[in-house]
């Protein structure tokens, strides 16, 4: 699923060529895209209209067009944004006209990717703020706002950074390269962590996403750039898919679990297992005399 990083990039590729652009006809070629609006009505919403900026928010893509007209853009699991591909894409869900004859396309295989309409700030900042917690690059991102947070949760690290409710953006790849560089295993409860290793984390996060960036996102499944071409990140993983194969820190091999029903990688040399509340309980019963066992 692209995340952060890659829909960061597609924006930063597209803007260029649709900014300042009329958006002379939306296409909805498949009615699950825009769902439970019809895409006829969410055409006529948005087609004459020009594209003041195109803007992001977490894993959102947001076109903003006059009269204060958002089409919010969610990628979901394949989807892809092309723009003017040579050959008709397999699985064209939707497709975007610009003035001066721009074309972009919504590329999506297993038909998740998903459009929503908010007519005015007041509703897109509504709908935003029922899915979307902190934006990571954000001044509201701090180590307090994390720790105030992983006080009043008891889910393992790795499904707290994977609620988009709390961190905007992060998905499996960025939180398994954010959590090893925090040296945090990713099955310890978010309230379990002290001031330090939360600090350590947001660091760590800001970091990973802005090393995705850098590098134009990972492309490991089915993320392209609009214009085909694929990101690198991939290449610089420090434990993502690395199972099997040496530490970068202590030569212990990665090991690769579920969490959050993710497949994520460890090293559990550098990121210490949290012990099993099983193991807790044990220790803390007394232990029988011989004479009482006998």
């Amino acid at each position: 699923m692209p995340e952060l990083p890659e829909v960061e990039t597609i924006r930063r590729h597209l803007a260029p060529h649709v900014e300042g652009r009329v958006l002379e006809r939306l296409t909805v070629h498949d009615e699950r895209w825009s769902r439970p609006v019809a895409g006829t009505e969410l055409a006529a919403a948005v087609d004459g209209r020009r594209v003041e900026a195109l803007e992001r928010q977490g894993k959102y893509l947001i076109f903003v067009l006059e009269d204060d007209v958002h089409l919010l853009v969610h990628l979901r699991m394949t989807g892809t944004l092309l723009l003017d591909p040579v050959d008709p894409p397999r699985h064209g869900r939707v497709t975007f006209a610009f003035s001066g004859g721009r074309t972009l396309v919504f590329d999506d295989p297993r038909r998740f990717g998903t459009g929503e309409l908010a007519l005015g700030t007041p509703a897109r900042e509504e709908f935003l703020a029922e899915r979307l917690g902190v934006e990571p690059f954000s001044p509201d991102f701090t180590s307090a706002h994390l720790y105030a947070l992983t006080r009043a949760s008891r889910a393992p690290i790795k499904a707290f950074l994977l609620d988009q409710r709390k961190v905007a953006g992060v998905g499996n790849i960025y939180a398994d390269e954010a959590l090893y560089r925090a040296r945090i295993h990713p099955l310890r409860e978010a309230r379990q962590l002290k001031r330090g290793q939360v600090a350590a984390l947001r660091d760590a996060v800001v970091a990973v996403l802005e090393a995705g960036i850098a590098a134009k996102g990972a492309s490991i499944d089915d993320f392209r750039h609009p214009d085909g071409v694929a990101g690198s990140f991939q290449d610089r993983f420090l434990i993502h898919l690395r199972e099997g194969e040496p530490c970068l820190d202590c030569g212990r091999p990665v090991r690769k679990l579920r969490a959050a029903g993710r497949g994520t990688y460890v090293c559990e040399k550098c990121q210490p297992r949290p012990r099993q509340a099983a193991t807790r309980r044990s220790a803390s019963r007394p232990e029988r005399s011989a004479a009482a066992s006998s």
